[in-house]
């Protein structure tokens, strides 16, 4: 117990309105007006009922200055709480002097009893309610009080994240403009939210949440970025990812949800990947290739007649070739000048290999 025996027992006797005959004299302060009376947090708040239910409780004072100026001397520990909704939650309640006669929790949920140690521990075994305003507060000797609020947020993780793009389905156009869009239901609360969209493993941008109703139970949140992918973004994955941020008092590792991949299709093409002057070795294939989405049709044509490309070229096959590829969005025509330069690689690594014969075999003859 924080209080001696002796102060209890003037406080007692003050209570009562007794008086003593000796010549020392004991200054009994005038019950407060109702005027007075300030409860100590705000006004829906109401303190447990104390022993005496005609006693007035005014604000806690120590030297009759007001309750505002005056350091509250309980501490709490954690200073802030931060509970997954369903999970457990403690927080303790202590007073750092003594002159305090009762110690006590008004909170909605599972409140203690009242006491008169020097700390008392709210717990509840299943955090079940979004709005709980947990206070702790202690009444002086002299009957005042004085009251500290326990900072409490109630989370919950997203039940799903996913990610789409509006109004569209289907393949995309390189170079046009499309919104991608990730939702995230049932999550709370919303203000902590951080939502980040990606592209394989490149971050595009990350948002918060701009919902300003202090909503504490789950809600779901819509996000949208706008992209405009090029044909490099063929086959890439889009997805998105949501994270509470809970600050230090949170859980070390923030709750995290990803949402599944998008797979982007981008129509674009056609498109040769080739130089317009193509250098090839005689006994060499002769070969250019032609990118799109979907892949397009390719017609080789030689001074108008349609061909089809040597796999050993030959110095015959020297000359200006058309390439006509057709893809889903449009047609193209490329010219390619083909010079055929004279003795392949595997000619020459064979004159090697015969010349080293010959050279040998006279080497032999010399011995």
């Amino acid at each position: 117990m924080c209080a001696s025996g002796r102060p209890i027992t003037l406080l007692l006797f003050c209570l009562f309105g007794s008086a003593t005959s000796s010549p020392v004299s004991i200054y009994t302060p005038a019950p407060p007006l109702a005027a007075q009376i300030s409860p100590p947090s705000p006004s829906s708040t109401i303190l447990p009922s104390l022993a005496s239910p005609s006693l007035s409780i005014p604000p806690f004072s120590g030297s009759g200055q007001p309750a505002e100026k005056i350091s509250c001397p309980l501490r709490l520990s954690p200073p802030a709480l931060v509970v997954r909704f369903g999970d457990p939650a403690t927080a303790n309640c202590s007073v750092q002097r003594t002159g305090l006669s009762l110690l006590g929790w008004a909170v909605s949920l599972a409140a203690p009893e009242a006491t008169m140690d020097c700390f008392l521990v709210w717990s509840v075994d299943r955090m079940s309610n979004w709005s709980v305003e947990p206070m702790c507060y202690a009444l002086s000797e002299q009957g005042g009080q004085c009251h500290i609020p326990l900072p409490l947020t109630v989370y919950k993780p997203p039940d799903n994240v996913s990610i789409s793009f509006v109004n569209h389905t289907g393949p995309m156009r390189a170079d046009h403009q499309y919104t991608l869009q990730c939702t995230v239901q049932d999550v709370a609360p919303v203000e902590n939210l951080t939502v980040t969209f990606y592209k394989g493993q490149t971050a595009l941008g990350s948002q918060r949440s701009n919902n300003n109703t202090e909503q504490k139970t789950p809600v779901t949140e819509v996000f949208t970025l706008n992209i405009s992918p090029t044909e490099e973004d063929d086959g890439v994955e889009y997805w998105c990812e949501a994270k509470l941020e809970l600050g230090p008092e949170g859980p070390r590792l923030p709750p995290v949800v990803t949402s599944p991949k998008l797979n982007a299709s981008i129509l674009f093409g056609p498109q040769l990947v080739c130089p317009s002057k193509l250098q090839v070795r005689e006994g060499e294939s002769l070969s250019c290739e032609v990118r799109g989405n979907p892949q397009p049709s390719v017609t080789w044509f030689r001074d108008g007649q349609v061909v089809a490309l040597p796999t050993r070229s030959s110095r015959e096959d020297a000359g200006k070739y058309t390439v006509l590829a057709k893809g889903l969005l449009e047609q193209k025509n490329f010219t390619v000048e083909v010079e055929v330069l004279g003795g392949s690689g595997s000619t020459s690594s064979c004159d090697r290999h015969v010349l080293m014969a010959l050279l040998l075999v006279q080497m032999i003859s010399c011995l």
